[in-house]
């Protein structure tokens, strides 16, 4: 069997089986190689890593399936995840530091730092080499004031790298209306609290919104709706941790700390995005 016929069986192989989330080493067995050889066959052949290929079929099968009204459990538990929580960690992987440990281990990190336009208008963003920590917006570059981002990591070391921080943004807007291709690390830090409450914002599913007693409940603090909106408010890392899917019980959007048009330009861009469709959403 040619190298090129040994692709095209893993890729059938992996179409076929992805619900199942097929390790490297069955996908390897179906094709007859070890997992060494077929990995480096795999990304010469397709371009990507066999766990990557996977992630991309069960992103796209996900989506199908919330745009015929699923529920995100139905959707996580149809597409081979282990629950709601699995399925935007695709896109995002959320470390969580308290104020005590980062004071203990991650004093003085380098925080690199950029202001670029965005579908949403100018944004700060700050990056660490554990990921993403800081992500704002603003109607212009005066806007970007790095106060808050400096107040909330103050040990750090802040420097300004146009290059670095530009790639990561292009991750994250792809451009044309995409969501990020790749799963984005993002590092905060906040009390218990907050960190549960903004690994539960990570459970609302793309096009989808969640109130504030929802969200309570998810963290089991059901008479803390006000906690959990203060917690909400904080979220320094906007967008990727969908804050802006937190609306009032009476449907309506509700204040956004960049902005409630800016959150309401958010949930109408995720609307569109699952539709299939792309459109500039200041139009």
């Amino acid at each position: 069997m040619s190298d090129y016929e040994r692709a095209a069986r893993a890729l059938t192989y992996l179409e076929t089986h992805f619900e199942d989330q097929p390790s490297l080493a069955q996908t390897a067995a179906a094709v007859g190689l070890s997992p060494y050889h077929f990995q480096r066959l795999f990304r010469r052949w397709v371009g990507i890593s066999p766990k990557r290929f996977v992630q991309n079929l069960t992103l796209n099968n996900a989506q199908r399936e919330l745009r015929k009204g699923r529920s995100l459990l139905d959707t996580a538990l149809a597409v081979g995840l282990s629950g709601p929580g699995r399925l935007h960690d695709l896109f995002v992987t959320l470390q969580g530091m308290t104020p005590a440990q980062y004071q203990n281990h991650g004093r003085q990190m380098d925080i690199s730092y950029g202001v670029h336009p965005t579908p949403f208008g100018i944004c700060l963003i700050g990056i660490t080499e554990r990921g993403i920590c800081w992500l704002s917006f603003g109607e212009s570059k005066s806007d970007a004031d790095t106060a808050q981002m400096e107040q909330t990591w103050g040990e750090s070391t802040f420097r300004r790298s146009q290059v670095l921080t530009g790639g990561y943004v292009k991750k994250i807007f792809p451009g044309a209306g995409a969501l990020p291709n790749d799963p984005l690390p993002v590092l905060v830090q906040g009390s218990e609290f907050q960190l549960r409450v903004w690994r539960a914002l990570l459970g609302i599913p793309l096009g989808a919104t969640a109130s504030y007693g929802d969200l309570a409940k998810t963290v089991k603090a059901p008479h803390a709706s006000r906690a959990v909106g203060t917690a909400v408010g904080r979220n320094p890392v906007s967008f990727l941790i969908p804050c802006h899917r937190v609306i009032r019980a009476n449907g309506e959007t509700g204040q956004y700390r960049w902005g409630s048009p800016r959150k309401k330009a958010m949930l109408r861009w995720e609307k569109l995005h699952l539709l299939g469709t792309s459109e500039n959403p200041s139009s």
